[in-house]
Parts: C-alpha cells; sequence; structure tokens
C-alpha cells in the first residue's frame, strides 16, 4: 500500500489558504458588527436623544412663557389678519389682533412654537427652518420659512422626520378627518382640524406649501379658495427620502394663551 507523499510546499499552500479564509471571515464578521451598531445607532440612539431633546425644548418653552421671558423675534407687521372663534359655530374670521397675536418673525431655526397631535400622543417643538442639522435632527418639527406663521390667513406649512432622529412625523398616515392639531405660540393657542392628506407625491411639489396649498403633480388634491390652513409634510415610504406625505387641516378655533 502506497503512502501519498505531501510536500512542504503543498502544506504551505493549504495553510496560506486557511489563514486567508480565516481572515476574510473575521472581517466579514467586523463588518456586520459594526453595520449592526451603526443601524441600532440610527434607529435607537438618535431616536432617544433626539425625543429626550424635543421634550426638554417643550418644557423650556412653557417656562419662558409662563414666566414671560421668552426669546427676542422680531416685529412683524402689526395689523396682520388673524382668526377669532365664532362660539356658535367654531368658524374662523379674518379679524385684526394687534393686542394678542402680532405677527413676529422668529429667528433662523429658533424654537417658538409646540405643536400637539392627541391622537399621535405627540408635543413638539416648532422650530424656524427646516434644516437638518440645526431643527429636524433635533427631533423638531421645522416651519417653511416663507409660508404663513400659526393663525395667519395663508399656510402654515411645518416638516418633520418620519424615521430616526426623534421621528415626530412617524404616524401621521394615521390622522382622520376632524382628528386635532394644536399651535401654541407664546400669545396664543391656535386648534386646526385635519380635513385632507395627500398620502404621496414628489419631493418637489412645491403646491402643497402654497398660501392656497393644490399639489401640482396631482392637481385635483388641494384647495381652490383662501383660508387658513396648515400642512404637515414628511418623507414616504418609511426608510426612504423619495416622496412626500402630505396631511392638511384648517383653522377652527383660537384663543389667547
Amino acid at each position: 500500500m502506497r503512502v501519498p507523499v505531501v510536500g512542504h510546499d503543498t502544506r504551505r499552500r493549504r495553510a496560506r489558504r486557511r489563514r486567508v479564509l480565516w481572515t476574510g471571515g473575521e472581517l466579514l464578521v467586523t463588518v456586520g458588527l459594526v453595520l449592526l451598531l451603526l443601524v441600532v445607532h440610527q434607529l435607537w440612539w438618535t431616536n432617544r436623544e433626539a425625543r429626550r431633546g424635543a421634550e426638554r425644548k417643550v418644557e423650556a418653552l412653557e417656562r419662558e412663557w409662563d414666566t414671560g421671558q421668552g426669546p427676542a423675534t422680531a416685529p412683524g407687521p402689526q395689523g396682520t389678519d388673524t382668526p377669532t372663534t365664532d362660539t356658535d359655530t367654531g368658524t374662523a374670521h379674518g379679524q385684526s389682533q394687534q393686542s394678542t397675536t402680532r405677527s413676529r418673525q422668529p429667528s433662523w431655526s429658533q424654537a417658538y412654537a409646540i405643536l400637539t397631535i392627541p391622537r399621535l400622543g405627540l408635543r413638539v417643538p416648532v422650530a424656524e427652518g427646516v434644516s437638518k442639522q440645526d431643527v429636524l435632527n433635533k427631533g423638531y418639527v421645522g416651519h417653511y420659512r416663507g409660508t404663513q406663521q400659526p393663525g395667519q390667513a395663508g399656510n402654515f406649512a411645518v416638516a418633520g422626520h418620519r424615521n430616526t432622529h426623534g421621528e415626530p412625523f412617524r404616524y401621521i398616515n394615521r390622522l382622520a378627518p376632524k382628528d386635532i392639531l394644536q399651535v401654541e405660540t407664546e400669545d396664543a393657542v391656535y386648534t386646526y382640524a385635519v380635513d385632507k392628506t395627500l398620502t404621496r407625491t414628489s419631493a418637489r411639489d412645491s403646491g402643497v406649501l402654497r398660501n392656497i396649498p393644490r399639489s401640482t403633480v396631482h392637481p385635483s388634491r388641494g384647495y381652490t379658495t383662501p383660508g387658513y390652513f396648515i400642512t404637515l409634510t414628511t418623507c414616504t415610504p418609511e426608510y426612504t427620502s423619495r416622496y412626500r406625505l402630505v396631511v392638511w387641516g384648517k383653522l377652527v378655533s383660537m384663543r389667547p394663551r
């Protein structure tokens, strides 16, 4: 019976293969762990930190308003039409309210209002601008500069993350007509009621932000007459930013804070 002879070169080649396979396996495991940590950071840690920061900001705003030490804002044009409440019908009527709801222009990235959505258990700061770094990634809702302020005639339009960084707008797809959207400022509390939802439109559909909001991609969706509107926008589908989900509401009441 012949015994196969294994030369030194053959043994060395096999040893090198084993080392290469072992090193490759270690690299794959390391890469997998790094990716897992990144996912955990993005989906859990950023949410946790942003939510805590947003909650603290809401509490800080409430303290500032209660003590009359709110952040300085530049006064806007006085006499801006703002709605008052008809106690019989609950409908909004334009009327100048210079004494209690004077228009102000918040500083860039400054949190100056609180959005409350009871159906979602949401209470989140509203800041000026939609910068990711300075506003949205903090877990705040951002006001589109160039759209109206709360309670003004026209369109008060805001954006928020649907996933990660606090994801305040993750479940706005669950909102139904007549659900309440409440915006509180230093001067007043504005109550809107959900009216319509546009489940998907282009990220470039600027029509949804106009004073009379109306989709340029889906012209049959939106409004044709002036009013007091609120617009909520976020990305859709979840974990992508390809399209936008839009929820519209109409102002139904206002009361001084």
